[in-house]
């Protein structure tokens, strides 16, 4: 299923094979740029692919509500935390660089003077920073009716993560799916006491659809003779979706008020992008005239 993640009073779904996403508040869309020429068809929302996220919440009061961002210190993930601030939610940042976190906080704050945001830190290649995460977080008390599970690599080199497992399985899929389950009392929670549906978000990718040739290879996590690159990244966003889907079954089968989504949030000209080599260098330059940019 794929959504608007900055959508709360709604999650919408769309076509495995459409790129449109589809709220269900109408809205017009002006001034796209010129060169997202290839994204300009509004579904039936009014809005397109070239919508921003500040197109798609306008309107939309969200305070009294608080997110966790992973990966909020660069690319969709500082973009996805300044918009949900606007609107009024409290964020937690959950970063690995620190210092980097800080910068894209004060840059928040600074647009945004009342913006409430916060940066914890959150090293998804190892579950006891994971770990050590959650706990922090719900000592603070705080509650948590959005998580948004962003942060990702894609394509490195083989290696592996702290605890010896294949870096784009251990980042993309165990950290957040350890991650989700450790907060899930506080999300159950928080949605029985405010009355607010909880929504947890993996941010997946188109590539789940090509990952190795049988799947998930749980017994060959990390064959580094037998690695590819893009079926070990296909494999980590294919987890992704089957947990969003398989959690959704066993929230609703518990009645617990809170939805789990997965999403393609289109190819964005970030630095995902970065171990790809030349082809780095055509999204940085011609790729910039038709693909997404942050913003959208």
């Amino acid at each position: 299923m794929l959504i608007s993640a900055c959508n709360f009073r709604n999650i919408s779904s769309l076509d495995l094979n459409s790129t449109e996403l589809i709220p269900t508040k109408k809205k017009k869309i002006e001034n796209i740029p010129e060169k997202m020429w290839l994204f300009r068809r509004n579904g039936p929302s009014g809005f397109s692919s070239a919508s921003t996220a500040d197109e798609v919440t306008a309107g939309i009061d969200a305070s009294g509500l608080t997110a966790i961002v992973t990966g909020a210190s660069s690319g969709i993930g500082t973009e996805t935390a300044r918009v949900l601030a606007k609107r009024g939610v409290h964020v937690v940042m959950g970063i690995r660089n620190m210092d980097a976190g800080k910068q894209v906080k004060e840059a928040i704050v600074k647009e945004i003077p009342s913006a409430k945001v916060d940066a914890m830190e959150l090293d998804l290649t190892s579950l006891a920073s994971v770990r050590k995460f959650a706990s922090d977080f719900s000592s603070s008390g705080r509650p948590l009716n959005i998580l948004i599970n962003n942060a990702g690599v894609m394509t490195p080199p083989f290696q592996l993560s702290k605890d010896n497992i294949e870096t784009q399985f251990a980042t993309n899929h165990l950290g957040h799916f350890l991650l989700a389950n450790l907060l899930l009392d506080t999300m159950k929670k928080t949605a029985r006491e405010t009355k607010k549906e909880g929504r947890i978000v993996n941010v997946s990718s188109e590539a789940h659809r090509f990952p190795y040739k049988e799947g998930i290879r749980f017994d060959k996590l990390n064959d580094e003779e037998g690695y590819s690159r893009w079926g070990a990244y296909g494999q980590s966003k294919l987890a992704n979706v089957l947990h969003a889907n398989e959690l959704t079954r066993r929230l609703k089968e518990e009645g617990a008020d809170i939805t789990a989504n997965s999403l393609h949030p289109g190819i964005i000209t970030t630095n995902l992008f970065r171990h790809l080599g030349v082809f780095e260098g055509f999204v940085s330059t011609l790729g910039r005239m038709v693909l997404k940019n942050v913003q959208q």
